[in-house]
């Protein structure tokens, strides 16, 4: 199979990483990508190292039979804990969402103080922080999990008074530390990034990473060899572990399109 003509993978918890699909569609317009999304054991961010790197193997494992020419762990959980296993473990290149938010928040900050939002799991992992402070010292980190967001999200409350008074309860102590550039930390946070917005002020930068990684992703396509340029039509394909119908029904949320089918996915077998 030619390399360039084989599809990027994808993989998610659930269905934020959609947010990272959308970033590759608009900016990879003739790749074509395998997503797979984990639906029957989301949320990972309330779950161990040790279940998160168990599931992520799985994830790859199930992606590879696809011939993917690469794999964007489109989850910052599974980033946060299992892209060093993962990479020891796999020769296709494997890209996480960590590095590339650290880079891209690292450039936009004035006063070197970021803020990162995101699940218990990756909060806990102090991976932003790491990743941060091995690009600038000097830059202090300040973080905080926000658990009842991803719910919010799946239920379509991205605006009005409860999303309003969640984002402030979580955000306030965040925005007495003076931040200036703030890291959302978990696929979902973008569809919430007009209320975050709100709260913290415009004057905030908000960093979404999605579009960070897809530079990188373009980087090692580059690298191998295997960027697609003919100029043919692109194949998507959607498999899940649960819910297909509800996949399906809510995805135009973080896609911005309509998915045609979702297929549902067997780990084993």
């Amino acid at each position: 199979m030619n390399g360039a003509r084989q599809p990027i993978g994808v993989f998610d918890s659930g269905i934020g990483g959609l947010t990272v699909v959308k970033a590759l569609i608009e900016e990879l317009p003739v790749e074509s990508i395998v997503y797979f999304g984990d639906t029957a054991r989301v949320p990972y961010g309330t779950k161990s190292k040790h279940t998160i790197v168990k599931f992520s193997l799985e994830n790859v494992e199930f992606l590879l039979r696809f011939g993917v020419k690469c794999i964007v762990i489109a989850c910052n959980t599974s980033s946060s804990w299992a892209l060093p296993t993962l990479r020891k473990y796999f020769k296709v290149p494997i890209i996480g969402v960590i590095r590339p938010g650290a880079l891209a928040a690292v450039r936009e900050t004035r006063n070197k103080r970021i803020g990162v939002i995101g699940t218990n799991a990756t909060i806990q992992s102090r991976a932003y922080e790491t990743a941060i402070q091995r690009i600038d010292p000097a830059v202090k980190v300040f973080s905080g999990s926000c658990p009842l967001f991803v719910p919010l999200v799946e239920e379509g409350w991205l605006n009005g008074s409860i999303s309003r008074q969640v984002a402030q309860r979580y955000l306030e102590p965040l925005k007495r530390q003076r931040i200036d550039t703030l890291i959302l930390g978990c696929t979902h946070y973008p569809l919430l990034a007009e209320t975050i917005q709100s709260v913290l002020g415009k004057d905030t930068v908000l960093i979404d990473s999605a579009k960070q990684t897809v530079a990188e992703v373009r980087g090692v396509l580059m690298g191998a060899d295997t960027l697609r340029d003919q100029r043919v039509r692109p194949r998507y394909r959607f498999f899940v572990t649960d819910e297909p119908a509800h996949f399906s029904r809510i995805s135009h949320r973080f896609l911005g399109r309509v998915i045609g089918s979702v297929e549902r996915a067997s780990l084993h077998g």
